[in-house]
């Protein structure tokens, strides 16, 4: 009864002066933590925290015996929420009760994973593989085909599933898997695809969604410059009414995968593959990469104008002609003026 009483007075004096400051004038030998993440495990308490960093030497025992007594008078701060957390690489000794308030808080640590606009998924799926605190439970890249959704409006599902997971950046926590992250992405994709089907221009001349997605995979691939690509997607539509070949380079490049070296030949150009828009007509299969939201808005809503070729000025930005003959001259300017003059300057 007296050591009960003796206990219950210790720990309201401790109240009274300010336990806070003390436990951090006891904590100023503690060494620096050096993790930038920690996890917090079911069934973790803080003292068996407490007791793990002591046996590695980062508290000592008295530090201990006061956060025992801390723990008491607050014991909130004992009921830990499982998880990842994110900690100061440079952790101070006085900063091990904010960590503790971040511990119960649950406020567990928010990783993020990026679908870069413009990148084929093959790209994306090996960063993917890389991605911190995921659980990678997908292996093979084909099997993407079978977790995408599709919908019965889009036509006959494709071989692959390239430019079906939306180009964004998704937050995730600690052990969330691969396949609940392209899920969403799967889904926001067939979200913002549909959108621009349903208020897609009357007179485009694609047959279902995943058409408007092919030709939004080859405006990204275009052009990078926002206010250019309703021009872009233009100058295919007005060669696809006009039964015009598309020929668009990163068709061609994309179809070449691991044989594309860096340059475009003559021989490239006359690769039979199917997604070589130099030798057939229309569309090509499937889609080249991931476009932005703005390609796919370009693609259901291009500008209305009668250009039929561009070519690029080389600072980001294009020019666009009526005729092959003014086209002509502006691939002179701007392609053999500007190889003639670095040519002249060497």
């Amino acid at each position: 009864m007296i050591r009960t009483l003796f206990v219950v007075l210790l720990i309201s004096l401790v109240s009274f002066f300010g336990l806070t400051n003390i436990w951090q004038q006891y904590s100023q030998s503690l060494l620096p933590l050096t993790e930038t993440y920690i996890e917090i495990k079911a069934g973790d308490s803080a003292m068996k925290l407490c007791r793990q960093w002591q046996q590695r030497r980062l508290l000592s025992n008295a530090q201990c015996r006061w956060l025992s007594i801390y723990l008491r008078i607050h014991p909130e701060l004992s009921k830990l929420h499982q998880g990842v957390y994110r900690v100061p690489a440079d952790q101070k000794p006085t900063r091990l009760l904010q960590m503790l308030h971040l511990f119960a808080s649950g406020k567990v640590a928010q990783f993020a994973f990026s679908i870069k606009e413009g990148e084929t998924l093959s790209q994306s799926f090996k960063r993917l593989a890389e991605a911190e605190f995921l659980k990678h439970d997908l292996t093979d890249k084909t099997a993407l085909i079978e977790l995408a959704k599709w919908p019965d409006s889009w036509g006959p599902k494709p071989a692959n599933a390239e430019a079906l997971f939306y180009a964004e950046t998704y937050n995730y926590t600690a052990n969330s898997t691969s396949t609940e992250l392209l899920k969403r992405a799967n889904d926001l994709l067939i979200q913002k695809v549909q959108l621009a089907w349903d208020n897609r221009q009357a007179t485009l001349p694609y047959k279902t969604p995943y058409e408007l997605l092919i030709m939004a995979s080859i405006v990204e691939k275009e052009s990078g410059h926002e206010p250019e690509k309703p021009l872009v997607s233009s100058v295919f539509v007005n060669r696809l009414a006009l039964g015009m070949k598309l020929q668009t380079d990163p068709t061609v490049i994309y179809g070449l995968g691991d044989d594309f070296n860096g340059d475009i030949t003559r021989a490239d150009l006359k690769n039979p593959h199917p997604y070589n828009t130099y030798q057939h007509f229309g569309l090509p299969p499937g889609p080249i990469a991931a476009p932005s939201g703005s390609s796919i808005v370009a693609a259901a809503q291009p500008a209305q104008s009668d250009w039929l070729y561009f070519v690029s000025k080389g600072d980001g930005t294009h020019q666009f002609s009526r005729t092959l003959a003014e086209h002509n001259a502006a691939v002179q300017q701007y392609i053999f003026g500007k190889k003639a003059l670095e040519k002249k300057k060497q």
